[in-house]
């Protein structure tokens, strides 16, 4: 089943869905509704709908030159398998605004099939990477199988 669209509007986006979302997910099990607001408001987010219903949502977080950070990556169950996903992780990467930027990021669990077929791979030098966690949040991901 296809039909779906994808737009960077933000006034388009179903804050109380997309919070839903993520509070269910397992990157941000229980996330506050304001801190999903807030990384709304940071970030360059896009959404999928279909037929004037968000089935997705994604986001992006930039300084639009050297770095970026893929975010948030959701679909709603009913639409997935369908390359939406996939899509709008290829809109971000074929976006004029993330045009030349040297190094886009993302952290994942279990969809590496779809960002690997959109050019992401393991970090070519893990041992240089660092992580400062908040101790709450340490905590939460220490728990996570």
């Amino acid at each position: 089943m296809s039909g779906y669209e994808l737009s960077d509007d933000k006034a388009r986006l179903d804050v109380a869905r997309v919070h839903g979302w993520l509070a269910s997910s397992y990157w941000s099990p229980g996330i506050a509704r304001d801190l999903v607001e807030r990384a709304i408001a940071g970030s360059h987010c896009l959404g999928a709908y279909r037929d004037g219903e968000q089935i997705g949502f994604a986001r992006m977080i930039t300084d639009h030159a050297t770095f970026a950070w893929l975010a948030d990556v959701w679909i709603d169950e009913g639409a997935r398998g369908q390359g939406i996903g996939r899509a709008m992780v290829r809109w971000f990467v074929d976006h004029p605004a993330f045009a030349g930027v040297r190094r886009i990021g993302l952290v994942t669990r279990d969809a590496h099939g779809v960002y690997a077929a959109e050019g992401f791979t393991p970090l070519l030098r893990p041992d240089r990477y660092m992580e400062r966690l908040a101790p709450g949040f340490a905590d939460l991901l220490r728990a996570e199988p």
